[in-house]
């Protein structure tokens, strides 16, 4: 279905006046010499407080030269504003500097990461964190942000599956459009908006065996139906910049893959923004073996449209000659001048080049209690309830005595998860510490750690085995270490990682009520828990108020509706999985040997894509069709009940998914089409609508060409991606 604005930036709002801007940029390009003009395409690392005089010196001197556009991972508003000020009133065109930091998800205040914002299903709030990353980047000297990831990732062993919105591209998508709003804001003028960075263009998260960094290899079919329709959502909301992946694709690194870069973003969807390098990814053209000096990377990279060299200093250093030897056209290099021109002119730097000159800011933006109150609203909103039989959870509040058992309960730093911006460990309320201040002063809270997150050490599972003896309900904090994911950070095993499963299992022999709450960056394989651990709830890693949150969840104060946005595995050799795969001419069955499945473990996942457990339980009813036929261009509006049958208010994240029956290219079995997350009170029913129209229904023919084709469809509505109710419709030749 469309995607919906959720509110903010529209493309036209960063354009305050296309002929004023073109003017502008204009005269500004026709004064600059060709040294100038590749110093707004360099960025090297930032000068901070760590840096070295003589570095400091030189970085300094390039400024005033004019031979810097841009600084990564710069922040502060004193170091920022400094290099700023020489940059405007010291070189001679005085041209503002951008100052690109990685607030992925937040920048002092923490949110859960992305994969456990999505898991939120709910666009509003994951905006709102995004626009409070942006508040607070702002207030500390940042105008620009590489954010947000919508790389669609279904291989779990990658590590930086956990900075996305997992492997559905629908939802991906949505996520894009909430997270450019959120960071750019209503206007992109405006002091406390950064322009946003969609990354990594494109297919990243299609590495080879989950190997960051690593070859993708994937058919055009692919790349336009589920790695490319998330970056054109970002440009369609208006996204200010791109990034460029690592990867290579059909023997193309991408940092030197025009046919993508000029031709698909720029060509066919007009965007006019900003293609930055990832780090080194220019001078990483050499290691791909398709440069064979920094020269030739430079040369390719500018031909196929990377406007910004990120840290190789090639653009600065080696491509002033290869212009003059008649190597690289000058007007390749005017292009990308333009582009980081008009980004700036858009963010007002020319008119205010300190808007983020506020030092009042950097205290009073920072970590308010707003702040921490959205984190906390937005990891409860995160967490999964995966398993709860016989109702371990909510406990109640009144337990006599309570243990709390595990290597994350008590691991602030952990809890940031990766890629944490400026986030710090005595910012964050531990789960322990969550626990211990929701409970009653008559509930004792016993601790033990048990083990470490990765060690072999079993030393101290039989204190926690004698402290769970002594309790009435038992939690178990399970999980990953922060950097166990993220960049680089991949793994060839989804299991608990040391002996925690070993821990766990201890402990369930006690006879206690116990409920295991994972940590992590990722889908993990947990079989075993499964089969013997009464209650798990997913909470990734929550951010700064993780342990209220958790509280929150755990005493039922709040009613857990969190989603899987990716699929869990039983094991790593079922990866990649994920719901929507394409039938096979012998799918699975039981019965039949010859059929697409394992010998040792079942094909089916441990936990589908969309499941979620509450507290309540809701029934569907009544999925209704407004019509049994639609033209190729028609529109079709679907109606579905969902009913609180529970006994408590809660959260339901109603599903709407599509499958084309019968097609002249195999389709998925099913795709999500559509998602409304809604509160019901105890009893309450609510009838939802959704609008299916032809881009729903569409896909590429054997020509490559968008094409929906008359034919059997069924709609599927519930609350996963395996549990649904059916509707069928034709769609009739126009």
């Amino acid at each position: 279905m469309a995607l919906v604005p959720f509110g903010g930036l529209t493309a036209e709002a960063t354009k305050p006046s296309d002929s004023a801007e073109t003017a502008f940029v204009e005269s500004l390009l026709a004064r600059m010499t060709l040294e100038e003009k590749l110093g707004q395409l360099n960025q090297p690392p930032g000068i901070g407080n760590d840096t070295g005089p003589k570095a400091k010196a030189a970085g300094t001197e390039q400024v005033r030269k004019g031979q810097v556009g841009s600084f990564l991972g710069m922040q502060g508003v004193k170091l920022t504003c400094d290099m700023q000020r020489i940059a405007v009133k010291e070189s001679r065109l005085g041209i503002p500097l951008l100052f690109g930091f990685d607030v992925i998800h937040g920048y002092r205040t923490v949110f859960p990461v992305p994969l456990g914002e999505a898991a939120s299903f709910n666009p509003v709030a994951v905006e709102k964190a995004a626009r409070v990353g942006a508040v607070e980047a702002t207030a500390h000297g940042i105008n620009w942000t590489y954010a947000p990831m919508v790389d669609v990732a279904r291989d779990p062993r990658w590590g930086r599956v956990v900075e996305g919105s997992g492997e559905d591209t629908y939802l991906g998508e949505v996520m894009a459009v909430a997270r450019v709003h959120g960071f750019q804001g209503k206007d992109l003028r405006a002091a406390d908006s950064v322009l946003a960075t969609a990354k990594h263009f494109v297919a990243y998260g299609g590495a080879e065996a989950g190997r960051d960094y690593n070859t993708v290899d994937i058919s055009e079919r692919t790349l336009r139906e589920v790695y490319l329709p998330p970056f054109h959502a970002a440009v369609d909301a208006g996204v200010g910049s791109i990034m460029a992946s690592f990867n290579e694709i059909a023997g193309v690194p991408m940092h030197a893959n025009g046919p993508l870069i000029n031709g698909v973003l720029r060509g066919e969807w007009g965007f006019d923004g900003v293609l930055v390098s990832d780090y080194t990814g220019v001078m990483e053209l050499m290691n791909h073996r398709i440069a064979a000096d920094p020269t030739e990377a430079g040369r390719r990279a500018l031909e196929a449209g990377v406007d910004i060299d990120m840290v190789s200093d090639i653009y600065r250093k080696d491509m002033p000659k290869a212009v003059r030897a008649g190597k690289l056209p000058v007007a390749t290099v005017d292009d990308a001048v333009r582009r980081v021109l008009r980004a700036k002119y858009r963010l007002g730097l020319f008119d205010n080049p300190y808007r983020n000159c506020d030092e009042s800011l950097e205290k009073s933006q920072t970590l308010t209690a707003d702040h921490r109150d959205a984190a906390r609203t937005m990891a409860r909103e995160s967490m999964v309830l995966l398993k709860n039989k016989g109702n371990v959870l909510p406990l109640s509040k009144q337990v006599r005595t309570l243990a709390v058992i595990g290597p994350l309960a008590d691991n602030p730093r952990a809890m940031l998860g990766s890629w944490a911006g400026m986030g710090r460990p005595e910012d964050v309320v531990t789960p322990l510490a969550g626990i211990r201040a929701a409970v009653g002063p008559e509930t004792k809270v016993l601790y033990a750690r048990g083990t470490d997150i990765n060690t072999a050490d079993t030393t101290g599972i039989a204190e926690a085995v004698r402290i769970a003896g002594q309790a009435d309900a038992v939690l178990l904090m399970l999980g990953e270490a922060e950097d166990m994911s993220g960049e680089a950070n991949n793994r060839t095993s989804l299991d608990l990682p040391g002996v925690q499963e070993q821990l766990a299992l201890a402990v369930q022999k006690s006879g206690k009520p116990v409920a295991a709450v994972l940590f992590n960056g990722r889908p993990l394989s947990i079989n075993s828990l499964q089969e013997q651990v009464p209650s798990i709830l997913e909470a990734w890693f929550p951010g700064v108020e993780a342990g209220h949150a958790l509280a929150d969840v755990l005493f039922g104060d709040y009613n857990p509706a969190g989603r899987l946005p990716i699929t869990f595995p039983r094991n790593v050799g079922q990866v990649p999985i994920y719901y929507a795969h394409k039938n096979t001419g012998r799918p699975p069955r039981e019965e039949e040997r010859y059929s697409s499945k394992y010998l040792d473990v079942s094909w089916k996942p441990l936990y589908a894509f969309g499941h979620g457990l509450s507290y309540t339980s809701f029934r569907y009813d009544a999925l209704r069709l407004s019509r049994k036929k639609i033209p190729a261009d028609g529109t079709l509006q679907v109606e579905v009940t969902v009913t609180n049958t529970g006994a408590r208010a809660g959260d339901e994240v109603v599903q709407l998914y599509l499958r084309d029956d019968v097609a002249s290219i195999t389709r998925p079995v099913k795709q999500l089409r559509g998602f409304r997350r809604v509160h019901l009170q105890a009893g309450q029913s609510q009838t939802l609508t959704f609008t299916l129209t032809a881009n729903d229904l569409s896909f590429y023919g054997a020509d490559m060409k968008p094409i929906v084709e008359p034919g059997s469809f069924t709609v599927f509505a519930g609350g996963n991606s395996v549990d649904n109710l059916e509707a069928k419709f034709e769609v009739t030749a126009r």
